[in-house]
C-alpha cells in the first residue's frame, strides 16, 4: 500500500522562485506534448508518449536553453502523467486531456524519490538545497517518489511512502448503516447525526467581497496579482475545513465500526441540479467515498456499497413497504402501511444497514471489491427509538 503524506514547507524567496519555475516547466512541457499528441492523432498516426519523451529530448536544449537551470524531473514527469491521463480516457474514466494554464491549473512538479534527502524536519531538493519541513514525515518505509505544490500562497510537498501491509487497530466491532445528506452530512443507523461545518456557506459573503474587488482589479496589475491571492487564500481555507471535517468522519467510522453501508451516489447528477449544487459541493460527497475507501482496507473494515437504485429513503425500516413517490421536502417518513412516523434520513440509514443484517440479493448491494455480498447475521429488530440530533464529538484527522 502506499500512502502520501502533505507537509507544508518554510522555502525562502530564492527556492519560492525556483519552484515556481519548476512548475511552469512542467506545466510549458504537458502542453508540448499534448499538442505533439493531438498533431500526430490528426495526422492518423499512434502516438507514443515514450516516442514524445524521447522527440522532446533530442531538441529541449537546442530550442529552450532555460530548462537547464531546472531538475530534469520536472520536465520528464509530464510525459508519465500524459500517458496516464490518456488511459483514463480510453477506459472512459476520466476526460480527455486538456492544455494547462497558469492561472486555473494546479502548479505542481515531480521529483524521483534518488533525487531528495529527508533529515526529520528537512528535506534536501537538487539545485537548491535543504528545506525546513513543518512536520517529520509521519510514515516509515520505502520512499517512492514526491510532489511539491502550491495552494495558494503555500507551498507544500507530498511525499508517497510504500508503507507494505499497513493496518491500524479499531476500537469497536459495529455495524453501521451511512446516509450522506445536505441537511444533515452524516446520518447514522443508530440515529447520531454528525453536522457539517459547511464553509462554503460560511464564508461566501467574504468570498463575493474578495471577487468583487478582484474583478475591479486592471488587468496585468500589480494589485489584481495581490487580490488574486486574497481570493486563493478564501478558497484554501474553505477546503481546509471540508477536509478536516470528511477526514475526522471517515477515520471515526472505520475505526469504530467493523462494517460500514454506504450508497452508490451519482454525485455528477446531483450536480446537475442547481438549487443544490452548492450545498452538495460543500459536504463533500465523492471525497467521503474516496476517504471510505482506502480507510477501510487500513483498519480492515468491510465496506458494503449500496447499489444506486436501492429505494433507501422510500422503504421502510420496520415493514419493508416502499412508497411510489417521495419528495425532497418531505423530511420525515410516514410509512402507509405500518405507521412507522421517523425522520427520513435515520429511516434511510436503517435500511442500508439492513443490508448487511437481513438476506438480500446482489441486486441490491455489492462488495467493495464487486464480489461476494454481506453475509446475514440475523434479523433486524424494529426499533422506535427517537435520533439524537447532539452531533458527535470527533477524533483528529487519520
Amino acid at each position: 500500500m502506499i500512502l502520501a503524506h502533505r507537509i507544508q514547507l518554510d522555502p525562502t524567496h530564492k527556492q519560492i522562485a525556483y519552484f515556481q519555475q519548476a512548475c511552469g516547466t512542467a506545466r510549458f512541457v504537458w502542453n508540448w506534448a499534448l499538442a505533439e499528441w493531438n498533431r500526430q492523432y490528426e495526422e492518423g498516426n499512434k502516438p507514443n508518449a515514450n516516442e514524445l519523451r524521447q522527440q522532446f529530448n533530442s531538441i529541449k536544449y537546442d530550442k529552450f536553453p532555460w530548462l537547464r537551470t531546472i531538475h530534469r524531473d520536472a520536465h520528464s514527469q509530464p510525459f508519465a502523467n500524459l500517458k496516464n491521463a490518456f488511459a483514463r480516457f480510453f477506459k472512459g474514466i476520466g476526460n480527455r486531456p486538456k492544455f494547462k494554464c497558469r492561472r486555473r491549473s494546479k502548479e505542481s512538479f515531480y521529483i524521483a524519490n534518488d533525487r531528495f534527502t529527508l533529515k526529520e524536519t528537512q528535506i534536501r531538493f537538487p539545485i537548491i538545497g535543504w528545506i525546513r519541513m513543518r512536520q517529520s514525515l509521519r510514515f516509515t518505509g520505502k520512499i517512492v517518489s514526491a510532489t511539491v505544490s502550491r495552494y495558494a500562497d503555500r507551498w507544500f510537498v507530498s511525499i508517497q511512502v510504500d508503507v507494505g501491509d499497513y493496518h491500524k487497530p479499531r476500537t469497536g466491532n459495529g455495524i453501521v448503516g451511512v446516509d450522506l445528506g445536505i441537511k444533515t452530512a452524516v446520518t447514522l443507523s443508530d440515529g447520531e447525526i454528525i453536522e457539517s461545518p459547511m464553509p462554503l456557506r460560511t464564508y461566501t459573503r467574504r468570498l463575493k467581497l474578495r471577487q468583487r474587488s478582484l474583478s475591479r482589479r486592471q488587468k496585468g496589475s500589480k494589485n489584481r496579482e495581490k487580490q488574486r491571492k486574497r481570493v486563493a487564500r478564501v478558497h484554501a481555507k474553505i477546503s481546509s475545513i471540508r477536509q478536516d471535517f470528511l477526514h475526522k468522519v471517515t477515520t471515526q467510522l472505520c475505526r469504530e465500526n467493523q462494517t460500514v453501508v454506504v450508497e452508490d451516489l451519482c454525485v455528477k447528477g446531483m450536480l446537475r441540479n442547481h438549487k443544490l449544487a452548492r450545498a452538495i459541493s460543500d459536504v463533500g460527497f465523492g471525497e467521503f467515498r474516496r476517504q471510505m475507501e482506502y480507510k477501510s482496507i487500513i483498519y480492515n473494515v468491510k465496506l458494503v456499497i449500496a447499489d444506486r437504485w436501492f429505494p433507501s429513503s422510500k422503504k421502510c425500516s420496520r415493514c419493508g413497504h416502499v412508497k411510489s413517490e417521495l419528495k425532497l421536502s418531505q423530511r420525515i417518513y410516514l410509512c402507509e402501511k405500518c405507521g412507522l412516523n421517523i425522520d427520513r434520513d435515520v429511516n434511510a440509514a436503517r435500511n442500508l444497514k439492513a443490508l448487511c443484517t437481513v438476506d438480500f440479493t446482489e441486486t441490491y448491494a455489492r462488495g467493495q471489491e464487486g464480489s461476494d455480498p454481506a453475509t446475514t447475521s440475523g434479523r433486524v429488530k424494529p426499533c422506535l427509538a427517537e435520533p439524537r440530533t447532539k452531533p458527535r464529538s470527533l477524533v483528529s484527522a487519520f
